[in-house]
């Protein structure tokens, strides 16, 4: 597996000129698949420069024009995109590559151009490939005649757009890389744990291996009753039901609804214990007359008690996500809708949401609106000047009235408006009444996911944050078996695909390739309409819908609007394996979380990369702000167009509607480097504030030792002087070399008094006599080398006294006062009197008459 490469910051979104530059194979970390790294060698040996991490060329053709920008380059399919390099800038161009997943459908077509009445017949036509996006772009590429380039990238297409099986996908093919996440049933236990106040407890994969999961409350519980998927297929493993249920009742109860998928619990509210559950269709069938007690007891266990003290019921709204005719309609094929008369306490109200057909069908009327009407068209002409500037009115205010009214008309925004309304006011009841509310629509999987999902964002400000998110749509949308594969058009377990419809039509080049009428025609394999009627953007609408609370609440969301981009992208091109298959039973049939990368940690790892300076944060995000609900009035349910995401290919300069955004996060990014430095500066203030006090508190010790010093130095001196008057006052003379020797001169007493020589003791010599200096005048000198004496004068004067030392220098009065302080030897203070009387030099002078003798 190649190494991957660093990653980019830089986005196809930022780049003004509509190209970006080649990245390296491998690169996982960059978000765009338009991204590859300059090359200077030719195209045809480059493949590998710019391919991401096990992506391959299946075929590749030269010589062809991007219709929509009028520029040259070479087109490759790989077994994941179709990618266009352009041969002018040898830069990849973000129009021209799309996913293959991403791709709805492509067709041939066949153009004449304009030119002489005599030549027309012998012109020949353009040679065109319309690939028509599921991400609201339409792309024309023209191809040389007479040459077999088209053919094989239209075959290349057919094989590699439309797996047979689902393991051909490039999601299996590149592997779960890095980017691979915990096991998605633990994360659905956390869930379930959180909603009913089990937070403190924590999921694991032994838990779901043994059913140990049913933890309860006092009014819900966790039931593994659908464990083995066997109660209804397309639910999760674990469900929570009202706890006075039991699991032979779920299961009595799941035959009375379409597809089994019996009324749940989706979520709680933690203070008034209202709920918001999900269902499909009752099966009351033609004249509506059909029951089941299990149905309506597990419904009516929804209506728990008030906690108001009286013990009344809380109210139970049915909220039905169907037209009621629609609704009716269902009942000839065996469903239909309850009755309030059969439901304790019930209300039915209708909503009047248009089915996956509808939308499918508004969805492609606003891509259409889109390019008719943008800058840049898939026929290469500017809205401005196609029929004379007559589409923007051409000075005729009726003309532009009439083209705006053509938004409308694809009822995008309508069907947007309904979904939210609808939302806001499950949310209101639920919040604002304590009412539980139940909501289903035909199959319980598309309108109820939409529904019952945006309610939960609009309730939990937790599903406002990054982790939230994941968590919403891992319940409502992957859990609750929303049929992506059918959806997205993608191949499911069964093997069955959505066969993208192929076209031909001649006309003339001044209109648009996809407005062609005259002489079109159009070929279409057998199954081709059923696969359409499966595909619809019903995930796309209420991401959609997300956006415009986004728009409305800009304080109320951790994630930007980036984000939801990148989000649809990864989700349309399949990239990943998060969003494969039908159900969870089907992607655990196939390993999806083995086999495949996982999506949540992928962008996971991107926002690590950056901190919160990255663009999937929200700059105005402001947890505090709004940590309750959020209920949108009706005056501000009014949506428009998503810039980011409707007009990013039609009207790209338009589309930067994140510029302020954009210009904001700069501003960010630069107040949080100088936070930064400011926080960097205050640490450093702080440690020369520390080192400042450290100082200040070793100056302070030695002003003490200091000051010590200098009263023991002013104490030493006076002893010192007093010392030296006591020997001058004996008649000594006291004299200091400059090595520190002391030297003590007695001399007689000159007033003629009986006078007492001091001698020094007698020297014996080596045969054992005894030698005496009988010199008149003593003059002792002392050097004080011993390491355990005083070297003050006062000690040297000490030594130069003391009759008791040895010849080695050691002292032989250790227990002495001045053995211990030199500065308290005993006499040297007293007076003349005093020094005569010692008794230490009478006993000296009768140790020296007894030698004598």
């Amino acid at each position: 597996m190649a190494a991957l490469r660093p990653p980019r910051s830089v986005s196809s979104r930022d780049s003004s000129d509509g190209s970006e530059r080649l990245d390296g194979a491998g690169s996982w970390d960059a978000l765009e698949w338009t991204k590859i790294e300059p090359v200077t060698r030719s195209v045809s040996h480059v493949n590998s420069e710019f391919l991401l991490e096990a992506e391959r060329v299946i075929e590749e053709g030269h010589g062809v024009v991007l219709v929509n920008r009028d520029e040259a380059g070479t087109l490759f399919v790989t077994n994941f995109r179709l990618l266009f390099l352009s041969d002018g800038t040898r830069n990849i161009v973000p129009l021209g590559t799309i996913p293959l997943a991403t791709i709805e459908k492509f067709n041939k077509m066949a153009v004449k151009s304009q030119s002489a009445p005599r030549q027309n017949d012998r012109s020949p036509s353009r040679r065109l490939l319309q690939i028509i996006g599921k991400d609201m772009r339409i792309i024309v590429f023209g191809f040389r005649p007479r040459t077999k380039q088209r053919r094989v990238i239209f075959d290349a297409l057919l094989r590699c757009a439309k797996p047979a099986r689902i393991w051909d996908l490039y999601a299996f093919t590149c592997g779960p890389s890095k980017f691979s996440k915990p096991n998605s049933k633990v994360r659905l236990l956390n869930e379930y744990f959180r909603l009913l106040g089990k937070g403190s407890h924590c999921a694991s994969v032994s838990m779901v291996e043994e059913g140990s999961f049913t933890l309860s409350n006092d009014l819900w519980r966790i039931s593994n009753t659908n464990s083995n998927y066997t109660v209804c297929s397309s639910y999760p493993f674990a469900l929570i039901v009202p706890k006075s249920i039991s699991d032979e009742e779920v299961i009595q109860a799941s035959t009375f609804r379409a597809r089994c998928r019996i009324p749940v619990v989706s979520w709680c509210h933690p203070g008034t214990g209202a709920v918001l559950a999900r269902s499909a269709q009752p099966l009351v069938g033609l004249m509506m007359n059909m029951r089941s007690n299990a149905d309506e007891k597990l419904v009516a266990s929804l209506c728990t008690q008030l906690v108001d003290g009286k013990g009344s019921r809380r109210k139970l709204y049915i909220a039905d996500a169907r037209p009621r005719k629609n609704a009716l309609a269902n009942g000839a094929m065996g469903g239909g809708s309850e009755s309030s008369s059969n439901y304790f306490h019930s209300e039915i109200v209708f909503f009047g949401i248009d089915n996956i057909h509808a939308m499918r069908e508004s969805f492609a009327r606003l891509r259409d609106y889109l390019d008719t009407h943008g800058a840049a068209s898939s026929d290469g002409m500017s809205s401005f000047l196609r029929h004379g500037g007559s589409t923007w009115g051409g000075g005729n205010l009726s003309s532009m009235s009439a083209s705006v009214s053509t938004l409308g008309d694809s009822g995008w925004l309508i069907h947007v408006q309904s979904v939210l309304a609808g939302s806001a006011w499950i949310a209101a009841r639920i919040a604002l009444e304590s009412a539980s509310v139940l909501v289903h629509c035909s199959d319980g999987w598309d309108r109820t996911s939409q529904l019952v999902s945006l309610a939960n964002l609009m309730l939990d400000p937790y599903y406002r944050t990054f982790a939230g998110f994941q968590a919403l749509v891992e319940k409502d949308w992957l859990a609750f078996g929303h049929p992506f594969s059918d959806r997205i058009g993608m191949p499911s377990v069964s093997g069955t695909s959505f066969d993208l419809t192929r076209q031909s039509s001649t006309g003339n080049l001044s209109s648009s390739p996809v407005r062609q009428s005259s002489g079109s025609f159009t070929l279409q394999t057998s199954n081709t309409s059923h696969a359409q009627n499966n595909y619809s953007p019903i995930f796309l609408q209420w991401v959609d819908c997300v956006s415009q609370l986004l728009r409305m609440y800009p304080f109320a969301f951790e994630f930007s609007s980036t984000f939801l981009v990148d989000f649809l992208d990864c989700v349309l091109s399949c990239r990943f394996g998060n969003f494969l298959c039908n159900s969870e039973k089907e992607r655990e049939k196939c390993g999806i979380y083995e086999a495949c990368g996982c999506l949540w940690a992928y962008f996971a790892d991107l926002r690590s990369l950056e901190g919160s300076s990255h663009a999937h944060y929200n700059l105005f995000y402001d947890p505090f702000k709004h940590n309750g609900p959020i209920f949108p009035p009706a005056a501000a349910l009014a949506p428009t167009l998503w810039p980011q995401f409707h007009l990013r290919w039609a009207c790209p300069s338009e589309s930067q509607a994140g510029e302020l955004e954009a210009e904001s996060r700069s501003m960010a990014i630069k107040f949080s480097e100088l936070q930064k430095a400011k926080e960097a500066a205050e640490m450093k203030a702080k440690e020369y504030s520390v080192a400042m006090e450290t100082l200040m508190a070793e100056l302070r010790n030695e002003k003490r030792l200091s000051s010590s010093t200098m009263n023991l130095a002013q104490r030493a001196s006076k002893e010192s002087a007093a010392i030296k008057r006591a020997i001058l006052s004996l008649g000594c003379r006291v004299n200091y070399t400059s090595n520190g020797d002391c030297t003590v001169d007695v001399e007689s007493n000159p007033t003629g008094s009986h006078e007492k020589s001091i001698q020094s003791p007698p020297r014996k010599e080596s045969d054992g006599t005894m030698e005496r200096d009988d010199n008149p005048d003593l003059s002792v000198s002392v050097t004080v080398v011993s390491d355990d004496v005083s070297s003050s004068p006062l000690g040297q004067v000490c030594e130069t006294l003391c009759p008791l030392r040895t010849r080695d220098g050691s002292c032989q009065w250790p227990s002495a006062g001045c053995a211990q302080l030199g500065s308290q030897f005993v006499g040297l203070k007293a007076n003349f009197d005093a020094f005569d009387h010692l008794s230490i030099y009478d006993s000296y002078f009768e140790l020296t008459e007894n030698l004598d003798m």
